[in-house]
């Protein structure tokens, strides 16, 4: 059992490897996209300095606070699809019965799916986050803190994206719905959860994940609670958990297209 999991962890691991030495043949083009992905991220904190120096807090968050949450944001977008890039186009997949070259290999079909292909401007993201931190809200527990919460973040919109993409093994049309609840995830995730209230804060919490993936973790960096921690980790469990179920549960019903296609 063990053997199996160190081999498909290192076959992913492989996959990775190989989609970021292929994005990297042009070293030019590789890093403009991570140079314009760190500047355009950087440029959306100017309307927080303007907007701070009206208010000292908005929604409970001083500037500090507010450059912690677009860090970890950018960092755990950025991580998720430098790893799972394929899972944000698994709807594509399914429809047009892409599938079928994954289905025929030797080894676990959604790991092999979401680590076929990687974002290049993704780095830009997670390199943006990593200097946010280092440089401007730096303490140890809190680097170390962050980078834990970078990687369930990750896992969480990763495996949000994957149960998005899943519904299309049942209903027509899904994509578009899964597409504007990844949008609405990552458009929340930039704004403090003060500011939001009743209906609306719940749905965050439980129906888009932005608070387990964003909003706790950004409150526990800045007054550590073990028992919120323990909570983000167990959601983080649970929810991938329920993403893997809900794939294999789709895919008995997934019809492979009559166009064949190999990967390569």
């Amino acid at each position: 059992m063990l053997t199996a999991v160190k081999n498909q962890l290192r076959v992913c691991a492989l996959s990775v490897k190989y989609n970021m030495m292929r994005e990297m043949l042009n070293k030019v083009t590789f890093l403009t996209n991570i140079l314009f992905m760190v500047l355009n991220n950087a440029t959306f904190l100017v309307q927080w300095m303007i907007l701070f120096r009206l208010k000292e807090d908005i929604g409970g968050y001083t500037m500090d606070e507010i450059m912690l949450l677009w860090g970890l944001t950018a960092s755990s977008y950025g991580l998720s699809h430098i790893l799972f890039a394929k899972a944000f186009s698994l709807s594509d997949l399914i429809i047009n019965g892409k599938l079928d070259s994954y289905l025929v290999m030797p080894k676990n079909v959604l790991l092999s799916v979401i680590t076929s292909s990687t974002s290049t401007s993704a780095l830009g993201d997670l390199l943006y986050g990593l200097i946010i931190i280092c440089f401007f809200c730096f303490s140890i527990q809190r680097f170390f803190l962050f980078l834990l919460f970078t990687v369930t973040g990750a896992v969480i919109i990763t495996s949000f994206a994957v149960l998005m993409g899943s519904l299309s093994f049942w209903f027509i049309r899904a994509e578009m719905f899964g597409q504007q609840m990844l949008d609405s995830m990552i458009n929340f995730s930039t704004y403090p959860d003060g500011i939001f209230k009743g209906t609306v804060k719940f749905m965050l919490y439980l129906v888009i994940p932005v608070g387990m993936s964003v909003y706790q973790p950004i409150h526990l960096m800045v007054h550590f609670q073990i028992g919120r921690m323990l909570a983000v980790l167990g959601y983080t469990v649970l929810l991938a958990a329920a993403a893997v179920f809900v794939f294999y549960r789709g895919l008995k019903r997934y019809s492979s297209s009559s166009l064949m296609s190999a990967r390569t």
